[in-house]
């Protein structure tokens, strides 16, 4: 197959690896040609309880939300290095019974652990946490693109469209103190949408403005909110490592200036199904968390900070919509960009126009949080995948 491109593309071997190929005769045959909608209600698709391919894995079973069994394809063309030949996902929605059912024994593996567990799984018999860097960033972010936001008892104006909001928002939260207490000291604080493990990451911006409740009260006041005001706050409770937790500490911060969160914390089916674009992107502040799938920074760039809706097709993943048309202009000069230094100019560029102007909040790079059995030998992935390939049970 021969791939033609309309200008250089230094990142396109990074690129090709989120995409995934299915057989075009079986599609057609069982009328699998959509996406499943994350808003449900094509639970029918023959693809979401089927499966094609030549992969290393075969779908044995599959009962939604209960169970998923997958055995070991015969016919794969690659080599398997790991020893199992059948593997049962279990979706356990509560950190408690996940830690549990691994000390039980019930399973060989959990993620992800919280890290307040660690200690008791270092204590227990059998088991061991299983930790290291991970590449995701945590971050928060606002509805700027709505003239009035869906969720808060502001009308006929959106507050998040002034700087002075968000700039307000960002110095109210206490990044410290969630890495101390809510991290137990395991996450890393970020002043970047990218950990320092993606390409184009610069250490000479990844500074955040110091914990400043008293400053932030008074960016309020000269925004118009002296007292504040309400917002529903959109949170997965079992994404990413302590991710609830995360969220109420956050909320509980805000108080402090005045702004009364209502916190909506959902499995992450429902939060994707709410706040994604399927569903018109409802939401007025959310907390997300990413890891750039090619590892270097014009993912996120074009993903999450690049204006949505236009005719390049950027932003998918931009739910509030913040917008700054040269971060487009840029997103497209970095994927052409073959030398270095322009590109990581262009990349700092984008990264301080963003910075600047407070499109999101980063809060930090969590950490791998894994549990295993002390039977089990595999690999960590720093973006935090399980591959089958290289797992060994003894």
């Amino acid at each position: 197959m021969d791939l033609v491109t309309p200008a250089p593309n230094p990142i396109l071997p990074l690129q090709l690896e989120i995409f995934y190929i299915m057989d075009k005769q079986w599609a057609e045959k069982h009328k699998a040609l959509e996406a499943t909608n994350v808003k449900g209600g094509d639970e029918g698709n023959y693809a979401n309880l089927n499966a094609n391919g030549t992969g290393p894995f075969m779908l044995s079973s599959r009962q939604s939300g209960v169970k998923t069994e997958l055995s070991l394809n015969p016919n794969y063309w690659g080599k398997v290095k790991g020893n199992i030949t059948k593997a049962v996902f279990t979706p356990i929605a509560q950190d408690a019974t996940r830690v549990a059912a691994l000390i039980s024994g019930n399973v060989h593996m959990a993620y992800p652990v919280p890290v307040q567990d660690w200690k008791r799984l270092d204590e227990a018999k059998g088991v061991k946490p299983l930790a290291g860097p991970e590449a995701r960033t945590i971050f928060l972010g606002f509805d700027q693109i709505r003239d009035e936001l869906l969720y808060s008892n502001i009308k006929g104006k959106n507050p998040f469209k002034d700087l002075r909001v968000r700039q307000a928002f960002i110095k109210a939260i206490n990044i410290d103190a969630i890495k101390k207490k809510v991290m137990r000291g395991a996450s890393v604080p970020a002043g970047l949408m990218v950990a320092p493990q993606i390409n184009g990451f610069n250490s000479a911006l990844n500074d955040r403005p110091a914990y400043d409740p008293k400053g932030a009260k008074n960016l309020l006041a000269e925004a118009g909110y002296p007292n504040g005001f309400e917002v529903t706050m959109d949170c997965p409770n079992n994404r990413y490592v302590n991710d609830e937790r995360i969220c109420q500490a956050s909320a509980s911060m805000l108080a402090k200036i005045g702004v009364k969160v209502t916190l909506l914390a959902q499995p992450k089916s429902k939060y994707f199904g709410k706040v994604l674009a399927q569903n018109n992107y409802d939401t007025s502040f959310f907390l997300l968390g990413w890891t750039p799938s090619t590892f270097d920074s014009h993912n996120p760039i074009s993903s999450l900070m690049a204006c949505r809706g236009g005719t390049d097709k950027l932003g998918a993943f931009n739910l509030g919509g913040y917008c700054n048309p040269r971060i487009n202009e840029l997103a497209a000069l970095i994927q052409s960009e073959t030398n270095q230094n322009k590109r990581q100019n262009m990349i700092n560029e984008a990264f301080k126009i963003h910075k600047d102007e407070v499109g999101h909040i980063p809060l930090h790079q969590q950490p791998l949080s894994w549990g295993i059995s002390e039977k089990v030998n595999l690999i960590q992935r720093p973006d935090n995948v399980l591959d089958l390939r290289y797992v060994n049970v003894n």
